[in-house]
């Protein structure tokens, strides 16, 4: 299961790559996530979740801009992977399998990427038009990081 949520918020990093991060930072200073005495332990803090969450609403505005390149080119690439590297080993740590789970991240962030600018081409072509098929992009990243990070508090840690 705990793969599946690191794939799963690898596919948010996909979609808005700012989004993932920003509802880790959120689970982890909410008591959701434990990231304390791990290398991540900054993302519980008030400024990481300030931060982040000013980026995610940033990127959000941002990625209707004509000028905003597309998420497969290489910067953007890169950016998605690492979060969903980032955010899919965070899950990982309070269950000792960060390594795996950052790879189940990079996986779902390819996916996310790739299968979200398909989906959101699709889409646009359906409306005509490309801000619907963003804004339902951006509610299915929102809704989906909050339904994964939601569900961590339900599994149990190892001590």
């Amino acid at each position: 299961m705990i793969y599946l949520l690191a794939l799963l918020i690898g596919v948010v990093a996909g979609l808005r790559a700012m989004t993932a991060p920003a509802a880790i930072a959120w689970a982890a200073y909410l008591g959701w996530l434990d990231l304390s005495g791990s290398w991540l332990a900054f993302l519980g803090s008030v400024w990481a979740v300030g931060i982040l969450t000013m980026l995610a609403l940033a990127e959000l505005v941002t990625d209707q801009l004509a000028s905003t390149p597309s998420r497969t080119v290489p910067p953007q690439l890169a950016a998605r992977l690492i979060m969903g590297a980032l955010t899919g080993a965070a899950i990982g740590i309070p269950y000792g399998a960060w390594i795996g789970c950052l790879i189940a991240g990079v996986i779902g962030a390819t996916i996310g990427t790739y299968g979200g600018a398909a989906g959101r081409a699709r889409l646009a072509a359906s409306f005509g038009k490309d801000p619907p098929a963003a804004f339902f992009e951006d509610a299915i990243a929102i809704i989906g990081a909050y339904l994964i990070v939601s569900a961590l508090p339900t599994m149990t840690a190892v001590t």
